[in-house]
Parts: C-alpha cells; structure tokens; sequence
C-alpha cells in the first residue's frame, strides 16, 4: 500500500536524520574527548566522506540488480550497529576507522533511501521528495536536540551516540517490511547489460554536487563555528543545527506545493540566492544569537535543493531511477566531502568566518545554474497532477504503473 511505503520511507529519513544530527551536534564533544583541532575534525569528516564514496563505487551496480528495497534493509540496521564503533573507539587512530566504516553504511543508506523516495514518488505521479526530506529534518533536529540535552546533563560523546544507536537498530530492522519494490524495468537493457543513463542525470548530479557540498559546510559546522568564534558554550553552540533543521523542516513541508507552483527552475534560483543572502548574516553576525537567527533563515531557503536535484534525477532516467539517483548522490557525496573539509583547512588557515563564508559562495553558484537545470518533465508541472487510484487504495501493495 502506498500510504505505508510513504509514512515508511518518511520514517527512514527521520532515523537516518536522527543519528545525523547526534553526530553533528556533539562536534564540539568529540573533538573535546580526543583534544582535537578544527583540522582534525576536518580528517574526520574526510574520512567519513570517504568511507561512503568507497561503498558508492558499486552501488549502481547493486542498486540495479537488487533494488532500492533489498539495500535499505540491511543498511539502514548496518549504519545503528557501525554508530556502536564511533562511540566507543579509544584513541583517534581507531576513531577514524570506525568513522569510514560509519561513513560507508550511512553513505549507501542515504542513497538507498532516495532511490526508494523516488520510486514512492513515480508511483504517485507528483512531487514529493521535499516531504520525504522533512522527515531527515525532523529527525535531525531531534537529534541536535539530543545533543543539546545531553551537552547540558553534562553527558560526554560516548554515552550520547550509544543511546542514539540503540534508538536506530531495532527501528530500523522494523522499517524494512514498508518499503516498495523497485520498478522490473529499472535494471537493465534488453541486452542484458547496465542500462547507460542520460548526459542530464549527470548535469543534475553536477548541482548535486553544490548542493551538497553546501548543506553539508552548514551542517557540519555550525556547532564549531558558534562554540569556536562566537565564545558559546558547548549547550548554546549545539543549538546551532536543530535550529536550521527546523527551518528545513518548515520549507520542506511546503517545498512540493512551491515547486509544482514556481516551477523547478525558479525555485532552486530563489534558493539558491536566499542562501547566499542568509549565510550573509551568519557570517558577519556579532553575537552567537544573530548568527542562529542566521542558521534559521538559512534552513528555509536552502531546504528544497537538495530534494530537487534528487527527484529530478529519478524523473530524468524513468527506466531506472535507482541507478540515476544513486549516480546523482554519489555526485552529491562528492561535494559533501569535499565543502566540510575545504572549511576546515581554510579556518585554520584564516578563520572560522571566512571558511564558513565558502557556503555563500556556493549558493550564489546554485542560484545561476538553475537556469540550465534539465527537467524530468512529469513531475515538473504547474499544478499537482491527481493521485493515482492505488495511492488511495486501502489495499495497494505495489507502486501503480508508471510509464517509462
């Protein structure tokens, strides 16, 4: 049915956000418990980004023989189990293993769960990933608000991850039974061979690209920049992200009903040149609370791009969103590893301010190359097309048929 696929794959998003946003909060603690710099931090959010590029090289090749449905099962628990040995790793050299191992599972269960919103999303003929996101950022701001709890009760790194773990595992062994299986047509070519995706799916993934890498600077160090340049303590600097994950939440709500109104184009221009004008303010604010002022204005314009990217690069490739999204979000990790770490050696090189001034940069890029976006056309559409009848179906167990 496709009301369960939906509530579970909105599900899966809020996990994946939770164990998110425990991570991102308690930065400040982790680099606290291993007397670490911001160029250290900056090696271990590298190596996490490596870890989950070096588990996308085959992805497309496994996406498209066992589906969307098939991965998100095994990884979605694999990511709660890889959590256990983050917290618990003694020293840095064994933290950084446990990191990529982390960073690996977490990597192929954001793609997966994607390309399961993008099979949800063809089986109801409209758009809406930006809902699914809002349930990533319902999650993550619960788990900042984890962080900020647990800051406060005075709880160290260790203990706040390994609670946040054994929240995810059994949730996630839960969650598998609700998710749809992947279009037939969606693996291969007649031929038997890997079905070769369009030049557009990798046009999509080059903003993919900038989106991530500019979500992901904001993301990863909003704590540090609060607690290390602003002089907060480590409670107030962990407000930092729940506080922009509410506003994503906020404009996620609404993001599908804009883009089915403004159309594709215009929204990620809007965005895009929102950002760059909010992280303005965070850049230049005086005092840590102008600066989350900033963080919040932020969340509401830059929410709908990275949900975009990622429905429309299962549009584009109909035969096989699988394969197209995990390409695009493979291309999106790139530039997820990439901004967190260009951050962190250009602040230690210059200042905090100045490697977080980078994400304006950025945005202002997302903002021009709108324009020359590539459009997936069925869901780029000037009003929300009517459900499908198996979308309201109390006994739909499969995606209605989509054509390709």
């Amino acid at each position: 049915m496709l009301l369960r696929a939906r509530v579970g794959t909105f599900l899966t998003f809020l996990l994946a956000g939770l164990l998110c946003g425990v991570w991102t909060a308690r930065m400040p603690a982790l680099a606290a418990k291993f007397d670490a710099d911001e160029g250290a931090i900056g090696v271990v959010v590298l190596v996490w980004g490596l870890g989950a590029l070096a588990a996308m090289q085959g992805l497309r090749a496994v996406m498209s023989r066992f589906g969307s449905r098939a991965v998100l099962r095994v990884s979605l628990p694999l990511t709660a189990l890889t959590y256990l040995g983050v917290a618990f790793a003694p020293d840095y050299a064994l933290l950084l293993v446990a990191v990529a191992a982390f960073g690996m599972a977490f990597g192929i269960t954001d793609i997966a769960m994607n390309a399961q919103g993008s099979v949800v999303e063809q089986a109801y003929r409209r758009s809406i990933m930006s809902s699914m996101h809002a349930g990533w950022c319902v999650g993550a701001m619960s788990g900042g608000l984890i962080g900020v709890a647990t800051a406060a009760a005075g709880l160290g790194f260790t203990t706040t991850v390994v609670i946040a773990a054994l929240v995810g595992l059994p949730a996630g062994l839960a969650l598998g039974p609700t998710y749809l299986a992947d279009p037939a047509t969606a693996a291969r070519t007649a031929g038997g061979r890997r079905a070769r995706l369009p030049l557009a799916v990798y046009l999509i993934g080059a903003l993919a690209f900038i989106a991530f890498m500019t979500e992901g600077s904001i993301a990863d160090w909003s704590g540090l920049f609060l607690h290390g340049e602003l002089g907060t303590t480590q409670a107030v600097a962990a407000l930092g992200y729940p506080m922009f994950e509410l506003a994503m939440l906020f404009g996620r709500l609404v993001g599908d009903r804009l883009r089915m109104r403004l159309g594709t184009r215009r929204l990620l221009a809007w965005a895009g040149f929102g950002t760059a004008a909010a992280m303005t303010v965070v850049v230049t604010a005086p005092s840590a609370s102008v600066a989350i002022g900033g963080f919040f204005l932020t969340g509401l314009v830059v929410c709908t791009i990275v949900p975009t990217t990622i429905s429309l690069a299962g549009s584009v490739a109909p035969g096989a969103p699988a394969a197209a999204v995990a390409q695009v979000g493979a291309m999106g990790y790139g530039g997820l590893l990439l901004g967190p770490v260009v951050i962190g050696f250009l602040s230690q090189a210059t200042t905090l301010r100045i490697g977080v001034g980078v994400a304006v940069l950025l945005a202002l890029i997302v903002g021009v190359g709108a324009r020359f976006v590539p459009l997936g056309g069925r869901l780029d559409v000037a009003e929300a097309a009517p459900e499908p009848a198996a979308a309201v179906g109390a006994d739909a167990g499969e995606p209605a048929t989509v054509a390709a």
